[in-house]
């Protein structure tokens, strides 16, 4: 079994089980404070603003939904059928496309953008939701979708995160509810060191235009009532002039 059949594993236990009401799940945080906070940053750096729009890692599709009212094409992808089926459910006015993909398989990758052509990558925590081995095809994937018109928008859990999570989780009632499926099915976020996403960016041919830090928004609340917040960092980036040869 490979690392990835692994984790796809993992995902469909883990959105099979999943609540389907909004907000049932720990990092799906209403769009206002997730998604339409990171297009803030990243409209303004669009280079072509009218090409389709790929959330890559869409999940349940509630930030997808956010971005087809505002794009002319979008279409989620995703690892797991079973987030797919939610999306779908979601979204009975078929406002966006959903599509089940292996973004690390460079053969999957590669039909979808020659169905599409080039595109605008919107990409939110999914290599700290990875194991190591698939991260940087995770990359490779936002540069061959990018092409030479589109860029990318990838956000992700800063290191300072890992120690607010290992203390929710050590928590003597137990981790949050929201959380405890994540760590029951194998997940194990916040574990990418800051510097490495800059480096798998330029290992996969892309420059990075901007970047930031910004807090992750999370559905969850501390015992006495405050909405768990967690650092991240994000980025902005566009196929580089002299790309690498893969």
């Amino acid at each position: 079994m490979s690392v990835t059949e692994r984790y796809k594993k993992a995902w469909e236990g883990f959105w099979g089980e999943a609540p389907e009401e909004p907000g049932g799940v720990f990092w799906d945080a209403e769009p206002a404070l997730t998604v339409g906070l990171h297009l803030d940053l990243f409209e303004p750096l669009l280079a072509a603003p009218g090409l389709p729009v790929v959330d890559l890692g869409c999940g349940n599709g509630t930030q997808t939904r956010f971005l087809a009212d505002r794009y002319r094409k979008v279409v989620g992808v995703d690892l797991s059928g079973a987030a797919l089926g939610r999306a779908r459910r979601a979204d009975p006015a078929q406002q966006a496309d959903y599509r089940q993909l292996d973004a690390t398989d460079q053969r999957q990758v590669s039909a979808l953008h020659v169905e599409l052509g080039d595109v605008n990558v919107y990409m939110r925590g999914v290599l700290h939701q990875s194991d190591p081995v698939d991260r940087q095809p995770l990359m490779d994937a936002v540069a061959a979708l990018v092409g030479e018109r589109g860029r990318g928008f990838v956000v992700e859990l800063s290191e300072g995160a890992r120690t607010i999570l290992r203390g929710l989780a050590r928590h003597p009632a137990g981790p949050p509810p929201k959380l405890a499926p994540v760590f029951a099915h194998g997940i194990a976020p916040g574990e990418v060191r800051d510097a490495a996403v800059p480096g798998y960016a330029d290992a996969a041919g892309l420059a990075v235009l901007a970047s930031g830090e910004l807090p992750l928004i999370t559905t969850e609340f501390t015992p006495d009532g405050s909405r768990i917040e967690l650092p991240s960092r994000w980025l902005v980036v566009e196929r580089a002039s002299d790309p690498p040869r893969w």
